[in-house]
């Protein structure tokens, strides 16, 4: 019996969207292992064998619709509990109503529309044409396209920490500045990095494949993590000034990166003109409300011992006293934000803005936030920053991506900690990947460690072999990967502020097969289109082994990866499309026959492409 109360699907979600201005995409959820066949009705909700040109719909009988065609559709991928299904449709008037015919055991089959599920005996019940029931996508119009822009999915981000990257100008640096790399950093630690070093070291990253650059705030702030912004339109001065900026935006277009900045809406730093007014004229500041003051005094100092959260009469980012959070509903916020994020795109012609705690932020904010940007600059990138499922910012009127902590979850509990086994890591990649609509996970922020995490050196105990792994995976899934500054070259460090450790700059320290490991992997990634492709056939998944085998596809190319995730060598039975075939060895460029078993060393892969 196919159990009705795990079949869902819903219109205009990420079971039912417009993949391009012609292209339908609709996929329905289903018990795992019930249903053994799925097909697509759809036609046009106008096409009535009587009626005239607007049809009867709204007929009594309702029962003259003559539009249905069946659509055979595939089994997109399964997780624990469910399989998902998935076809596309190109309806020719743009506009289409549909249902789901799902087949079982014992002949079973049933019709789900959007208002009951029926139990179908043949290919002639009534039910089939009895379009009132049925599912709606009332047409198709462009200006509804989920459209991000065309490069993403190909760009290869690098996080910039710049206080942490390189010193290439001694001179602004600040006074309490420590001797690059002496120590492990503290919270309130300065080395002294800033944009002229990001400069001098230009070539160290276009030779290493980067396409993009993702910097943390550069703007004024106290801190050196400049979260706690001072002033949005100005550089901070221990970075460089505006000048700076324009050379580096302007050296990193000439050798083909785009720029990526921070911005912070959510709060604004304690120092600010507009926060300390507040603390000068309390209740009669011109900016009381731009902030969500509780109440005067601004501290309870009865309560300073206490948790912070009793202490603050203000509310902040966190709990943090030093990041009061403004009110964007503010209209006088929303237009000083707005005018920030159109100053730099206008004046610094920034490629991408990333929207730091962006869940935390009003929707209505940041729909006219993309409006104002993408009416100056139509192909920049608009990323936010939410670590939990975000279709509901990611309609196509809010952001074009988020940063996709979700798989960084799957891929940390595979390749590092391995509290996934083979079969659960396979099941919560899918689970991401059909969250979201595919044009979304097409230019999803895929990244294994940031600012806010430790380094996935650390994450793997030292094991970098299991790095290797992660990385492999990150850039053979689909998405925009990202790579934080210096894991490259082995930098390691916990939880934040290790995990901000100085960029080493003598190669001699470097870990040199970690960053070759890189270089290839992106490289291949560019020369292989199948290996940025959405979907993933999954071969085998073994969780006694560890072990996993996957396809990529695309057009007439197959790649075909195989990885040991354990410490033992492994022998894994190829399936079919490997056995006994002559492959070439993308990794290593050689050219090979395989044989019906393949051995792989502890933690370690292939990569094999073949003819689809």
């Amino acid at each position: 019996m196919i159990t009705k109360a795990a079949i869902y699907h819903r219109s205009h979600s990420s079971y039912s969207y417009t993949y391009d201005k012609e292209t339908l995409h609709l996929r329905i959820r289903t018990a795992k292992g019930e249903v053994n066949n799925a097909t697509l009705r759809i036609g046009d909700p106008y096409d009535w064998t009587s009626g005239g040109g607007g049809g009867n719909l709204n007929a009594e009988d309702a029962m003259g619709w003559s539009g249905g065609e069946n659509f055979v559709m595939e089994k997109e991928c399964e997780t624990e509990l469910f399989d998902y299904w998935f076809c596309e449709a190109q309806p020719r008037f743009f506009r289409a109503r549909y249902a789901f015919i799902l087949e079982g055991e014992e002949s079973e089959k049933l019709l789900v529309t959007e208002k009951q599920i029926f139990t179908i005996t043949d290919d002639a019940d009534p039910v089939l044409s009895q379009l009132l029931n049925f599912y709606c996508f009332p047409y198709m119009n462009p200006i509804d396209v989920f459209s991000p822009p065309h490069w993403v999915k190909e760009t290869v981000w690098y996080q910039i920490f710049p206080e942490r990257f390189a010193n290439g100008d001694p001179s602004i640096s600040p006074k309490n500045v420590l001797s690059w790399g002496s120590e492990d950093p503290k919270t309130k630690s300065f080395f002294g990095g800033d944009l002229q070093g990001v400069i001098d070291h230009l070539d160290y990253l276009q030779d290493l494949g980067i396409t993009g650059l993702y910097f943390t705030p550069i703007t004024q702030g106290k801190t050196n993590h400049k979260y706690d912004t001072v002033d949005y339109l100005k550089v901070d001065p221990a970075f460089g000034d505006d000048d700076t900026v324009r050379t580096l935006i302007a050296e990193a277009h000439k050798r083909g990166m785009k720029v990526m900045l921070d911005a912070v809406f959510n709060h604004i730093g304690a120092d600010s003109l507009q926060w300390q007014d507040v603390i000068k004229n309390g209740k009669d500041s011109k900016y009381i409300d731009w902030f969500y003051v509780e109440k005067f005094p601004l501290l309870d100092e009865s309560k300073k011992d206490q948790h912070s959260k009793e202490y603050l009469n203000y509310r902040t980012f966190a709990f943090a006293q030093n990041m009061p959070k403004l009110n964007t509903e503010n209209p006088e916020v929303m237009a000083y934000l707005l005018e920030v994020g159109r100053y730099w795109v206008r004046n610094f012609n920034i490629d991408a803005w990333r929207l730091d705690v962006a869940n935390e932020v009003d929707q209505r904010f940041w729909r006219r936030f993309r409006d104002e940007l993408k009416a100056i600059k139509p192909e920049i990138y608009i990323l936010g920053e939410a670590w939990h499922d975000s279709m509901n910012w990611l309609a196509g009127d809010q952001f074009d991506a988020v940063m996709n902590y979700p798989l960084s979850d799957a891929m940390i509990g595979f390749f590092a900690h391995g509290n996934l086994n083979a079969n659960q890591f396979k099941y919560a990649v899918n689970d991401v990947n059909t969250s979201y609509p595919i044009a979304v996970n097409e230019v999803a922020f895929s990244l294994l460690d940031s600012h806010d995490t430790a380094r996935i050196l650390h994450r793997c105990d030292g094991n970098k072999e299991k790095v290797k792994l992660a990385y492999l995976f990150q850039f053979t899934h689909s998405g925009t990967p990202c790579i934080y500054y210096g894991s490259e070259i082995g930098l390691d460090g916990g939880a934040d502020p290790l995990n901000r450790k100085c960029m080493i700059w003598d190669e001699g320290k470097h870990d040199m097969d970690m960053r070759r490991h890189i270089m290839q992997i992106i490289k291949l990634r560019k020369q292989h289109p199948a290996l940025r492709a959405h979907h993933i056939n999954w071969l085998m998944s073994d969780n006694e082994k560890q072990c996993l085998i996957y396809q990529k596809t695309l057009k007439d190319e197959c790649i075909t990866i195989v990885i040991n995730n354990s410490v033992n060598t492994t022998n894994i039975t190829l399936p079919d499309s490997l056995s006994n075939h002559y492959v070439t060895d993308i990794y290593n460029d050689t050219a090979c026959k395989l044989k019906e078993t393949l051995t792989l060393e502890p933690f370690s892969f292939s990569m094999y492409q073949n003819k689809k």
